[in-house]
C-alpha cells in the first residue's frame, strides 16, 4: 500500500503548521516533517480520521469530524522543549469514504501499514468508533496478543446492530482481535454505563477500573501493575483516549460531556506512561468536538496530552 496515494490519504494543511520564526523558541509546527522523503526516518507518525458518522449513529452530537484540524492547530503551537529528539511526521488524514464501514476498512489498512513500517502512531479522531480499525490494524500487524486500554467514561461495548461510536470494543472482543483478559476499561463512570454492558465485560473477563479505584491506588502504581505484571510477554499496546473521560469543566468540547471525571493533569499523567512504554504502538485521541468547545479548551488539552506522549517517548529513547 502506498500511504501517499491520494486515494488513501491527503496531506496535512500546511497553514496549521505554526511558525514563530524564532530560533530561540522553536515550535512543533516548525519541527514536524511532512515531505514524503522524511517518512522513512520518522519515529512517530500522526494521522487523522475526520469523521463523526459513528457519533451520529449513536445519537450523539455531531462535530468531531473537525477535531483533527483543531487538534493540529493547537499542537503545532507547542514548544519542542523536552521533546526535540523525537522525529515526528504528519501523514495527514485518511480519505473519508461513502460509508463508515468503508472508511474503517481503509483506515485499518493505513494503520496496519504504518505499524508494519515500525512507526509509533498517534491517531486523531473523529468518533470513538475509530478504535475498531485502529486496534484491528495493530492486531493484524502485531506478533502476539495486543494489550488494550480504553481510557473513557463509557465502556463502548454496545450490542447495536450496526457499528457506531458505542460499539468498537465489543467488535474487537467478539471478533477475537483483543483478548478480554488483555483489555482494560479505565475511568468509566457508573452513572454513564448500563449494568448489562458491565456484566458483559465481567463475564468476558475484562478489567474495569473506575476513576475512584484508579485514584485510590494511584495512577503510577496502577499502571505499573497493569503493564508489568502478567503482561510482560505482550509486545504491542494500544491506548484509546476518549476526551469525555475528562470532566466537562476542563473538556467541554466533546460528543458526550460529563460533569465529573478525570482532570487534565491525570489525563496527561497517563499519556506520559503510554509514551514511555516501548511496547506502545498506537495512541488514539477521540470524541473531541470543536462545535461545543470553549476557547479551544478541549483541543488544547488534547494537544498537551499528545505532547506528554512524546515526552514519555523521549524518556524511552534516553534509556536505550
Amino acid at each position: 500500500m502506498d500511504l501517499f496515494d491520494p486515494r488513501y490519504t491527503c496531506r496535512p494543511d500546511k497553514t496549521l503548521l505554526y511558525r514563530r520564526g524564532d530560533a530561540n523558541d522553536v515550535r512543533l509546527g516548525e519541527a514536524v516533517r511532512t515531505a514524503v522523503d522524511d517518512y522513512p526516518d520518522a519515529q512517530v507518525v500522526i494521522v487523522g480520521c475526520p469523521q463523526d458518522e459513528g457519533v451520529r449513529r449513536n445519537g450523539g452530537r455531531s462535530g468531531a469530524a473537525s477535531a483533527p484540524t483543531e487538534i493540529r492547530r493547537a499542537l503545532y503551537k507547542l514548544s519542542i522543549n523536552g521533546i526535540a529528539p523525537v522525529r515526528l511526521f504528519d501523514l495527514g488524514d485518511t480519505i473519508i469514504q461513502p460509508t463508515l464501514e468503508e472508511t474503517h476498512d481503509l483506515h485499518q489498512r493505513v494503520v496496519r501499514r504504518i505499524v508494519e513500517d515500525g512507526k509509533r502512531l498517534i491517531v486523531l479522531g473523529g468518533g470513538n468508533d475509530i478504535a475498531y480499525p485502529d486496534c484491528a490494524g495493530l492486531a493484524q500487524a502485531a506478533r502476539g496478543d495486543v494489550l488494550a486500554f480504553n481510557v473513557d467514561a463509557h465502556f463502548d461495548v454496545r450490542a447495536d446492530p450496526i457499528r457506531n461510536s458505542g460499539t468498537p470494543y465489543r467488535q474487537l472482543l467478539d471478533e477475537g482481535l483483543i483478548q478480554p483478559h488483555h483489555f482494560y476499561e479505565i475511568g468509566a463512570q457508573p452513572f454513564a454505563n448500563s449494568p448489562i454492558y458491565e456484566q458483559y465485560l465481567r463475564d468476558k473477563g475484562a478489567h474495569i477500573i473506575n476513576l475512584v479505584e484508579l485514584r485510590r491506588e494511584g495512577i503510577e502504581r496502577s499502571f505499573a501493575r497493569f503493564l508489568h505484571s502478567q503482561f510482560s510477554i505482550l509486545n504491542s499496546i494500544f491506548w484509546g483516549f476518549d476526551l469525555d473521560v475528562v470532566r466537562a469543566a476542563e473538556a467541554p468540547g466533546v460528543s458526550a460531556p460529563n460533569p465529573i471525571g478525570m482532570t487534565g493533569d491525570e489525563l496527561c499523567q497517563i499519556a506520559v506512561i503510554a509514551g514511555r512504554d516501548p511496547r506502545t504502538h498506537i495512541v488514539e485521541f477521540s470524541e473531541v468536538n470543536p462545535n461545543y468547545d470553549v476557547d479551544g479548551r478541549t483541543a488544547r488539552l488534547t494537544a498537551v496530552a499528545i505532547w506528554h506522549v512524546l515526552a514519555g517517548l523521549v524518556c524511552h529513547i534516553r534509556m536505550r
